[in-house]
């Protein structure tokens, strides 16, 4: 009875149902942004680029036999996911950002020295 126990203790803890929960919401998330890159951007921006450069198919371009086109469309594809998760993160932090508090006014005794410099300039001291 002990293992189950502790295995129990272990499985149900805080810290790894938090972490369970995070990767089922990333995987989530993960999907949406691959959407998002290949349904949106893809067909808007890079299509039209590809056609415009004459390379329509990425995948099949190669070169003296060795096909590099399909490392390429994954590190286009990367670069895309990667552009699209900083404007994600760059709006949330926007949006979560706290602003500024108004700078406290001088403190009593930043009031008394200043009070002091000035009639010391007063007396030409």
């Amino acid at each position: 009875m002990g293992f189950v126990k502790e295995f129990k203790e272990f499985a149900f803890k805080g810290n790894v149902l938090d972490l369970a929960v995070g990767v089922i919401i990333g995987a989530a998330f993960g999907k949406i942004v691959s959407s998002l890159v290949e349904d949106v951007i893809t067909p808007l921006i890079l299509n039209p680029a590809l056609k415009a450069a004459g390379a329509e198919n990425i995948a099949k371009l190669n070169w003296n036999g060795v096909a590099y086109g399909n490392f390429l469309s994954a590190v286009i594809s990367f670069l895309c996911i990667a552009m699209v998760l900083f404007w994600i993160i760059k709006g949330a932090n926007k949006i979560n950002k706290k602003e500024d508090a108004a700078p406290a006014g001088p403190t009593e005794d930043q009031k008394l020295l200043t009070e002091i410099r000035d009639l010391l300039k007063s007396k030409n001291i």
